[in-house]
């Protein structure tokens, strides 16, 4: 079984964390992946960096921007990760954009991902029905979870037939927006929130977009199985460093 489908069937809510691969620094990668294991996160995403992230706030922007500049690639990261398995357990998601992935070939991208581990992708711009016609029996093959987007403004069918053909959970972004960190969640999203919970999917849902701090978090996973952080953990880690981690997640999980 699927690390990703392993974990959503523990009890309690899953915690989640989005970083830039090679952010802050280049060969920053492996060493935040530990941190974050040992500190009790349940699900990792790698942000594969990309000169044109259209649906990232100006934090997420900023970190692929320098981590670009770092000097970050595909091959880079797959090289970083190449022995991640010798000590980390917990699922691992590369979420990109599809442009690289087409760039460096989509099945030598999907090979190399069960190489490593990697356990799922998120391609928020790889639509839903290009997926399923040209690309969903390669990532079947090479044992990789694809997970799709909703939000509030994503009709019951289609989330009906993105449930249908999903495996591990659905990303439910929260707003219609970009990423960024919100300090709490009004009526709009909390009715958003309860409509998904009344479709009963199959699949459940983790909440990304707008999770900052352990109020957040629990509005979120309040119908949710889990939430998703990125904007406000990659503030903590420009402004407080790698070796800050710990207290990050405590202020989360709190």
């Amino acid at each position: 079984m699927n690390r990703i489908n392993q974990k959503l069937k523990e009890d309690g809510k899953l915690l989640s964390l989005y970083f830039t691969a090679g952010y802050p620094n280049l060969d920053d990668t492996v060493k935040i992946i530990g941190e974050l294991e040992k500190n009790g996160v349940d699900m990792i995403e790698i942000g594969l960096p990309f000169s044109d992230p259209l649906a990232d706030g100006p934090t997420i922007q900023e970190s692929s921007t320098a981590a670009l500049k770092n000097g970050m690639t595909t091959e880079i990261l797959f090289e970083q990760l190449k022995d991640i398995r010798k000590t980390i357990s917990i699922p691992l998601i590369i979420m990109g954009y599809f442009n690289p992935v087409l760039q460096y070939g989509v099945e030598a991208f999907c090979k190399k991902c069960r190489e490593i581990g990697i356990d799922g992708l998120i391609l928020p711009d790889l639509p839903f029905d290009v997926y399923q016609e040209e690309y969903e029996s390669l990532f079947k093959k090479y044992g990789l979870l694809n997970t799709f987007l909703i939000t509030p403004q994503t009709s019951d069918e289609r989330i009906h037939q993105i449930d249908n053909a999903s495996e591990g959970f659905i990303y439910m972004v929260s707003s219609a927006s970009t990423t960024g960190a919100k300090q709490g969640f009004g009526t709009e999203q909390q009715n958003y929130f309860e409509r998904i919970a009344s479709l009963h999917l199959k699949n459940p849902q983790i909440v990304g977009f707008g999770i900052s701090n352990s109020e957040t978090f629990a509005q979120a996973t309040e119908k949710a199985k889990g939430a998703i952080i990125g904007s406000a953990f990659i503030k903590h880690l420009t402004q407080n460093g790698v070796d800050s981690i710990a207290d990050f997640v405590k202020s989360i999980r709190c």
